[in-house]
């Protein structure tokens, strides 16, 4: 299938960016135009920058500027902001939650869909946007239905998904993968701190981690 058009759908900002900011860069030079749905703004994470230089009231705003940076490290032109709250998407109805992503998935008609693999993605939020997008994508007729490339870090998933069978080379965008980590300054700036000196030394995990991004495809099984 020809990718024309790919939606990602995550909960937090940064989430993009550790999981799929290489992949979505890769499309978005080609000329590929990405829909970001960013669930929530992450406003009850517990990080507020290295030196604090947000809190709980300020945190919201500056998370939103953050992703809005990070958008155009990867090249994503076209953000929607859900509007649900942080820490809470496992309580809202998931049936609810899949009515806002499938009058996307009408809207866009995607071919491809980036999300979490609900049960192996370890946050609770991530579970229920993976669950919900899943069950979205599900109502459409089969012919109609995008690939989903499902992300999972669970330490169980290799066992009870088997190795995923989607292994992107990001090296040519790893620069945007950075940028856009680096966005994320209130979240990410301790990691960020001597990044460049250990990919300098050759740190060999950092340098997999930044070179290749793995999926996993969501098989629906009616």
């Amino acid at each position: 299938m020809m990718t024309e058009h790919i939606l990602v759908v995550l909960p937090h900002p940064d989430d993009e960016a550790f999981g799929a900011a290489g992949t979505i860069s890769l499309n978005t030079k080609k000329g590929i135009p990405v829909t970001y749905a960013c669930a929530t703004l992450g406003e009850m994470g517990r990080n507020m920058g290295v030196p604090p230089f947000a809190n709980r009231e300020t945190l919201p705003s500056i998370r939103k500027q953050e992703l809005e940076e990070a958008c155009v490290a990867m090249g994503i032109q076209d953000l929607r902001l859900l509007g649900y709250r942080d820490k809470t998407l496992e309580f809202e109805k998931t049936e609810d939650v899949a009515d806002t992503v499938y009058e996307l998935l009408q809207e866009l008609r995607p071919s491809l869909v980036i999300t979490h693999y609900p049960g192996y993605a370890v946050h609770p939020d991530h579970d229920a946007c993976g669950a919900a997008t899943i069950l979205a994508v599900s109502r459409l007729p089969k012919e109609q239905r995008p690939l989903v490339y499902a992300m999972a870090f669970s330490k169980n998933c290799r066992e009870e998904l088997g190795e995923p069978d989607i292994s992107i080379n990001i090296e040519d965008v790893t620069k945007n993968k950075i940028a856009a980590l680096a966005a994320h300054k209130s979240q990410t700036t301790q990691m960020m701190n001597g990044l460049e000196e250990k990919l300098e030394a050759g740190d060999q995990d950092l340098k997999r981690w930044l070179s290749r991004e793995v999926f996993w495809t969501y098989h629906f099984h009616e």
